[in-house]
């Protein structure tokens, strides 16, 4: 088993007013296994998407250590924090954020831009990744003009495009239909085997937990149980 990021000690809380603090997590530590899906499951409110934040260094712990690698990437400053997010991990939400402006192929050229390539080169990588995720025929198209399952793909293709070691995923599937869901879990399994990536994936869907690898489980901000 090898472990590619480790929590360890994670606390996080948010003021609510100036008298009184949400406490979110508690004591969090997980060891997060190369080449696996893990999901991380839980009533609302128990605070998975914080935890996933986290571990995906968009926001910063009250007190604890993400290591990656052996880094602590908090001791990274913003900056260097970004870059690191940008060269390393991807990210999907259930809200696509696609830029609405931009065409399919555009929208997965972008963080590739980000990151130094010239236009030409991300823009023929970016026609790759959509052949990997199933819209070659829609690489123009805008995403207005696209089903909510194609927006997902192409959430999917641009989380790809730096080549990252880990994808974290915040209910991906929560806004599909069912058949939609099934295909992009299909499709998440798919890119493991494919490309041996790391998944961590917050979720409600019963689907997908029963094919994780492994499975966290939280609840008021603790850690209660591990599959």
């Amino acid at each position: 088993m090898s472990i590619i990021l480790s929590a360890q000690k994670l606390y996080k809380s948010y003021q609510t007013n100036k008298k009184n603090k949400l406490d979110v997590l508690k004591d969090i530590s997980v060891d997060i296994e190369e080449n696996k899906i893990s999901v991380i499951v839980g009533a609302s409110g128990a605070g998975k998407s914080t935890l996933l934040h986290l571990l995906g260094g968009l926001d910063r712990p009250d007190e604890g250590k993400v290591l990656y690698e052996q880094k602590n990437i908090f001791e990274f400053n913003n900056d260097r924090l970004a870059k690191f997010r940008n060269e390393n991990m991807g990210f999907v939400f259930q809200f696509h954020h696609l830029l609405p402006e931009f065409t399919a192929i555009e929208n997965v050229a972008i963080p590739q831009m980000i990151s130094g390539k010239n236009l030409k080169t991300a823009l023929k990588d970016s026609k790759k990744l959509l052949e990997v995720v199933g819209l070659s025929q829609r690489e123009e198209h805008k995403p207005a003009e696209l089903s909510g399952g194609e927006q997902q793909r192409v959430a999917v293709a641009r989380a790809l495009a730096n080549n990252p070691k880990i994808i974290f995923a915040d209910e991906p599937t929560g806004n599909l239909d069912s058949a939609n869901s099934e295909s992009i879990h299909k499709l998440l399994f798919e890119l493991r085997d494919k490309f041996n990536k790391t998944f961590v994936i917050v979720t409600h869907n019963p689907e997908l937990m029963k094919l994780a690898d492994v499975i966290f489980e939280i609840k008021d901000g603790v850690i209660i149980k591990k599959k």
